[in-house]
């Protein structure tokens, strides 16, 4: 946690169809066991940070994006707790990619109010001010010309749309400048795997805020979700 290196190989599964709780619990159950058994094998007692594409109030899943609606009012931390038997602590996914921008990537060393803004199959937000966090925006449902900004300005509606790097580039500018109208952010980082071709859209972009592309790319969720369970640790005894 000193400076967000990967340790290990990331190591993947498949979310399973349908992404019910108990589907999920146990392709994490596969994942733990084999962490568990690799030669640099965290403590047995260590805790698991789990991001999920839900808002999450004191641990209860309140929606549910891309997974099973089953989710929506379980107790994840509970729940996860019990099935890994080891403390879980769970974060919106999109707030984890935010937490570990912050520290490790794009926006370390910033100060103030900072944006994270994911495109993706949908757009996911992270707010951090003064290096906190305020969980659980939904930035991507903000209105733009009678519908969800994410139906107009998401990665994957480019793609199905057959959208221009230019014309894409005039949709972001809307939905930007209407975030740096309601938040007067200090720093706007844009992650997601479309950043990876940010020097396409970002030059484009007429904002006075600096924007700039997330640096940890697809391992920004493991880093935070990992980062959120360190945190969630009580202080030592002295």
């Amino acid at each position: 946690m000193a400076d967000g290196t990967l340790t290990t190989p990331v190591l993947q599964h498949p979310t399973p169809d349908p992404a019910t709780p108990d589907a999920v619990a146990g392709r994490l159950e596969l994942l733990v066991a084999e962490l568990s058994e690799a030669a640099s094998a965290p403590d047995p007692e260590a805790s698991v940070g789990v991001a999920l594409p839900t808002i999450l109030r004191r641990g209860v899943a309140c929606s549910a994006a891309n997974i099973d609606d089953a989710w929506i009012g379980l107790d994840v931390h509970r729940f996860l707790t019990e099935r890994l038997g080891r403390t879980v602590q769970v974060i919106n996914d999109a707030d984890a990619a935010g937490l570990a921008e912050v520290r490790y990537g794009a926006g370390r060393g910033s100060t103030g109010t900072v944006l994270i803004i994911t495109l993706g199959t949908g757009i996911g937000s992270a707010l951090i001010v003064d290096g906190k966090l305020v969980p659980n925006l939904e930035l991507g449902h903000l209105e733009l010309h009678g519908a969800d900004a994410e139906v107009r300005a998401s990665a994957l509606v480019r793609e199905r749309e057959g959208l221009d790097w230019p014309i894409y580039a005039e949709r972001l500018q809307e939905y930007f400048s209407h975030l740096e109208f309601l938040f007067s952010p200090d720093l706007i980082i844009v992650g997601g795997a479309i950043s990876a071709q940010h020097e396409q859209f970002l030059p484009r972009l007429r904002l006075d805020t600096r924007v700039v592309p997330a640096e940890l790319r697809d391992a920004a969720g493991i880093i935070g979700a990992a980062r959120h369970a360190y945190l969630a640790l009580p202080p030592l005894e002295a």
